[in-house]
C-alpha cells in the first residue's frame, strides 16, 4: 500500500491531507470548549447547529464549486483555499458570541466545501494507474481514522499545558503547512471542457451525471446506509457510555476507538480484496452487514441491559463495514465520468453523501432521546438496509465499464462517429454531451440508441 508515496507529488499531497486533518481534529476539540465557554449547559445546542450549518454549507457549496473548479489553475486554488481556511481559524479565539461562530464555521465550511472535492478530483490525475489509485484511498481512509483517534489525544495532552484557545493556532499551522506543501509539487491541471456553456449547465452537470449514471445512483442509496450508521455511533456513542452505561469520559474514546479501529482495518485489507473482487461485490455486502450489526445490537439490548464488551463488538464491526462501503467510492467516481467532469462529480458525491448526514445527524439525536437506545439501533437499522437494498435494485449486477450503444442522430462525418467507426459501437460509456441517457439492454442484448444532446 505504502508504494504510492514514491510518487513525490502524492506524498506532499496525502503529507497536505494528513497534515490539515490534524488541524481540523484540534479545531473539533477547540470549538466544544469555546461553545461550552460562551453557552454552558447550551453548548450542545450550539454544537448541534454548527454541525448542521456545516453540513448546509458543504451540500450548498460544493456543486457550484465543482462548476468552475476546472476553469482555475489547481494548485492556485488549492493554495487559496487553504489560506483561506487558516485566516478564519485564526479569528475563532476572539469570538465572544455564539452568533460569531454560526458565521465563521460557515465560512471555514465553505472553504472546506470548495477544497476537498477539487483535491479527491487531483488524485485520479496524479495516479492514474487503477491498482496504484485504489491504495491511495485506503491510505485516505486511514488517514481520516487516525485522525479521529489521534487528534483527541493530541488536544488532551496539549491542554495540560495550554488554554484551548492555543488549539485554534494548531489549526492555523496545519492549514498552512497544508497549503506549503500543496505549493511544493506542480499538479495536472484539470481537463476543461471544449464546449461554451451556460452557469446553470456548469452548477448542475455533476448532479446530472450523477443521477443518470446507474452505479452512481446505487451509490447515493450506499451514502444512505454509511450515514444511517455513522450517525448512531458519532451521536449516541457518547449517550450510550456515559448516560446508559454510566461510564468514565475516558471510556467513550475507547468505544470510538474501536469504531475507528474496525474502518482501519477494514482500509488495510481492501486494496488486495478490491484486487481480486469488483466494488459492487465489496460494497453491497457491507452495507448490509451495517444494517444486520445494528439490528442485531438491538435484538441483544431490547427489554435487557447494554453490555459493554457487546458494544465494543459491535462498533468495531460497524467500523469494517462502514470503510468498506467508503473507499471504493473514488474508484467508481472516476470511471464514471470524463477528466474534465470530474471535479464536478466529485462535487456531487460530496453534496449527495453529506445530504444523507443532514438528514441522518438530528434523526439520530432526536430518536436517541424520544424512543431510547435500542429502538433508536432497530430504526437506523432499517434505514441502513433500506439503503442497501435501493442500491442492489438501482445498481445492475451487470456493469460493464465498456458498453454497446448508437448515436442514429448525428450525421455520418461526426468526429465521434469517425473515431469510433459508426453509428452503432461500443467504448467506455460515462455521460455526458454526445451520450445523455444510460443505455437500456433490450432482451436480445443489444443497446437501444442513446440520445445525443446536452448533458
Amino acid at each position: 500500500m505504502l508504494d504510492v508515496l514514491a510518487n513525490r507529488t502524492y506524498r506532499h499531497l496525502f503529507a497536505a491531507q494528513v497534515i490539515a486533518l490534524a488541524g481540523t481534529g484540534l479545531l473539533t476539540v477547540a470549538l466544544g470548549l469555546l461553545a461550552y465557554e460562551l453557552a454552558g449547559a447550551d453548548a450542545g445546542v450550539v454544537l448541534g447547529t454548527a454541525l448542521a450549518i456545516k453540513m448546509v454549507a458543504y451540500v450548498g457549496v460544493a456543486p457550484i464549486v465543482g462548476a468552475f473548479a476546472n476553469q482555475l489553475p489547481r494548485r492556485a486554488f488549492l493554495v487559496s483555499m487553504d489560506l483561506v481556511r487558516a485566516a478564519i481559524a485564526l479569528l475563532l479565539p476572539f469570538i465572544t458570541e455564539v452568533w460569531q461562530i454560526y458565521v465563521l464555521i460557515f465560512l471555514l465550511q465553505a472553504a472546506s466545501a470548495a477544497f476537498t472535492p477539487t483535491f479527491q478530483a487531483t488524485i485520479p490525475d496524479v495516479l492514474p494507474d487503477e491498482k496504484d489509485y485504489t491504495r491511495a484511498l485506503s491510505l485516505s481512509r486511514l488517514a481520516y481514522d487516525l485522525e479521529s483517534l489521534l487528534s483527541p489525544a493530541l488536544a488532551a495532552a496539549l491542554l495540560t499545558m495550554i488554554s484551548f484557545h492555543w488549539l485554534f493556532g494548531g489549526t492555523v499551522v496545519g492549514f498552512l503547512c497544508s497549503a506549503a506543501l500543496v505549493l511544493s509539487v506542480r499538479l495536472p491541471q484539470a481537463v476543461r471542457s471544449e464546449r461554451e456553456v451556460g452557469i446553470y449547465d456548469k452548477t448542475t452537470r455533476g448532479l446530472r451525471i450523477y443521477l443518470r449514471t446507474p452505479r452512481l445512483r446505487g451509490l447515493l442509496a450506499l451514502n444512505l446506509s454509511v450515514a444511517a450508521a455513522g450517525a448512531m455511533v458519532i451521536v449516541n456513542t457518547v449517550v450510550i457510555v456515559r448516560g446508559v452505561l454510566g461510564l468514565p469520559e475516558n471510556d467513550v474514546a475507547v468505544a470510538l476507538g474501536c469504531f475507528g479501529g474496525g474502518s482501519m482495518l477494514a482500509a488495510l485489507l481492501l486494496p488486495r480484496v478490491l484486487d481480486r473482487l469488483a466494488d459492487r461485490a465489496v460494497m453491497l455486502p457491507a452495507a448490509a452487514l451495517l444494517g444486520v450489526v445494528l439490528l442485531a445490537f438491538a435484538a441483544a439490548t431490547w427489554g435487557g441491559s447494554i453490555g459493554w464488551a457487546a458494544l465494543l463488538v459491535t462498533w468495531i464491526f460497524l467500523g469494517i463495514g462502514y470503510s468498506a462501503v467508503q473507499t471504493p467510492t473514488g474508484r467508481l467516481l472516476r470511471r464514471s465520468a470524463r477528466a474534465e467532469d470530474r471535479p464536478a462529480l466529485f462535487a456531487a458525491q460530496f453534496a449527495l453523501s453529506h445530504a444523507c448526514w443532514l438528514f441522518t445527524y438530528p434523526l439520530a439525536g432526536w430518536l436517541g432521546r424520544e424512543v431510547g437506545i435500542p429502538v433508536t439501533l432497530a430504526l437506523l437499522g432499517l434505514v441502513t438496509l433500506l439503503g442497501f437494498g435501493l442500491a442492489a435494485r438501482l445498481w445492475p449486477a451487470d456493469d460493464p465499464e465498456e458498453i454497446e450503444h448508437a448515436h442514429p442522430d448525428l450525421p455520418p462525418d461526426h468526429p465521434h462517429l469517425r473515431e469510433h467507426h459508426g453509428h452503432a459501437h461500443i467504448h467506455a460509456f460515462t455521460i455526458d454531451s454526445l451520450h445523455r441517457r444510460w443505455p437500456v439492454r433490450a432482451a436480445q442484448g443489444q443497446a437501444v440508441s442513446t440520445a445525443s444532446g446536452r448533458t
